[in-house]
């Protein structure tokens, strides 16, 4: 051999000794193992194997079953032909399969969530949206107005903004449109009729219900400035509250998220209007000093109102803190500074009215900002000391982080507010590593992540004390794709 090339032979070979070097000790440094990718992606398929073969039921989930599969529920009990919408159920499992397929692009995680996305299709109802639960059983389905059955003589078809459930479906139904390049009929006509439906309920002011079964009747809903009642019902008076307009649990924020999605995935004015309008609407229900907060429901007079039995009229600290989120998410899309202007006063109100323990009260009652409770027996008071436990009448609150946000926006000019920051990319990281090892450990020879807890639905005689949480699914997935996506980058 030229001694030229023996050089150049020796030189190669050191070359690439070293480059294996700097891997194998950038590996190491984060405390991931060579084969650990490999792992992660035989785990992922196993545990979405196991979903998806002894889970599933016709493409839709609850939120939690025995080990044994034998009980089941979501929100309530629930039977074999069942599954659950609201979140942690069907669309946000759906949402984790579509993040494993991004991940990885393995069409087999794809396929998981075109057969949810159908699930949800034949859940949607006449109305536009959906219930908290869909009916897969034949016989009982035709008591429903299923868009897919085309069976206008069902009586139940009350669509529910209540806990994000229209709304997630919704999302998850669009993310699977783009994913499938608008090629899928069933998906693409759900998509398109519940988004045309939303419009339609949206309510003259830019409020919408916490449900509906039809478009309001615009003239029984005139425009107008959120007041205080000169008096208010102290015992509940167990009136409908459905159609009142609702911030409670975020419903209109979440529509707000939906429609903004939904304007920049298919570029249509219409929906980007919606989410504005909306904004105008929180503007109007920003109550009068000395309380500038929001309530949790207003009547057509808007004035805070009644919903449940431990859901007075009130200012609230809890529902307010997004209302202030997506003004500032308004502002950033429009520029608008109309969107701004509620906030320093609201802001400095709530600041005011911290408790001792630096939370604040979901209830502050109306003139007075006196926190405002109830006893375990449904009545109102002024003490904290025997209040139901399945309610938070105390909340944290995120002022700082709002106001940091309100601070940095205010200070950039129109041209800087249409740069939209760039999506971070997920990155490997020490601590990605250690839950990444730790999901892997916890999954077991089935492909079931077990967690140690009870069914909370089924009664005090319930013996289980092995769960199936699809919110453990959910997160363990999402951890693993965003792992698998940073090792393909």
């Amino acid at each position: 051999m030229p001694a030229r090339d023996l050089h150049y032979g020796v030189v190669m070979k050191n070359r690439c000794i070293i480059f294996l070097l700097v891997v194998v000790t950038a590996v190491h440094a984060h405390g991931q193992e060579p084969d650990l990718p490999t792992q992660a992606k035989t785990g992922l398929r196993k545990a979405c194997g196991f979903f998806r073969d002894k889970i599933n039921t016709e493409g839709g989930y609850l939120w939690r079953y025995s080990a044994d599969l034998a009980r089941r529920e979501g929100e309530s009990k629930a039977t074999a032909t069942q599954a659950w919408v609201q979140p942690p159920g069907t669309p946000s499992v759906g949402q984790a399969w579509l993040e494993a397929y991004h991940a990885t692009r393995d069409r087999y995680y794809l396929e998981g969530a075109v057969l949810t996305a159908h699930a949800l299709a034949r859940g949607q109802l006449e109305s536009g949206g959906w219930d908290y639960l869909i009916e897969f059983d034949p016989a009982k389905r035709k008591t429903y107005a299923y868009l897919a059955d085309k069976n206008a003589a069902g009586k139940k078809n009350v669509s529910t903004l209540d806990d994000d459930t229209t709304q997630a479906a919704l999302r998850f139904l669009m993310n699977v449109d783009i994913a499938l390049e608008r090629k899928d009929a069933k998906v693409r006509a759900s998509v398109e009729y519940s988004l045309e439906q939303l419009l339609k309920t949206q309510y003259p002011n830019g409020a919408w219900p916490q449900r509906f079964s039809a478009p309001p009747e615009a003239a029984k809903f005139p425009i107008k400035k959120a007041s205080f009642p000169e008096k208010w019902p102290r015992e509940y008076p167990a009136k409908d509250y459905r159609g009142h307009y609702t911030f409670n649990d975020n419903s209109i924020t979440t529509m707000i998220d939906t429609m903004l999605q939904a304007a920049r995935q298919y570029d249509e004015p219409r929906y980007r209007q919606a989410a504005l309008k909306a904004g105008d609407f929180m503007i109007l229900a920003q109550l009068p000093e000395p309380q500038p907060g929001w309530a949790q429901q207003y009547d057509a007079d808007m004035q805070p109102a009644w919903a449940r039995k431990f859901e007075p009229p009130a200012v609230t600290g809890g529902e307010s803190q997004g209302v202030m989120r997506s003004l500032l998410k308004l502002y950033a899309e429009s520029g608008d500074k109309k969107y701004l202007e509620p906030l320093p006063r609201a802001l400095a109100y709530y600041r005011k009215s911290l408790l001792p323990d630096g939370r604040l009260a979901r209830f502050y009652e109306m003139k007075t900002n006196r926190p405002l409770y109830f006893t375990k027996k449904y009545e109102l008071t002024y003490k904290d000391d025997d209040v139901p436990t399945h309610y938070g009448f105390k909340v944290g609150h995120k002022l700082d982080a709002i106001a940091k946000e309100y601070d940095r926006l205010a200070k950039l000019s129109p041209d800087e507010l249409k740069k939209k920051r760039p999506p971070e990319l997920p990155k490997v990281t020490e601590a990605l590593v250690a839950q990444v090892k730790a999901i892997l450990k916890a999954l077991d020879d089935q492909g079931r992540w077990v967690d140690d807890g009870k069914l909370r639905y089924h009664g005090p005689d319930d013996k289980t004390d092995r769960i199936i949480e699809c919110a453990t699914f959910i997160r363990n997935v999402g951890i693993l794709s965003r792992y698998l996506e940073a090792t393909r980058k």
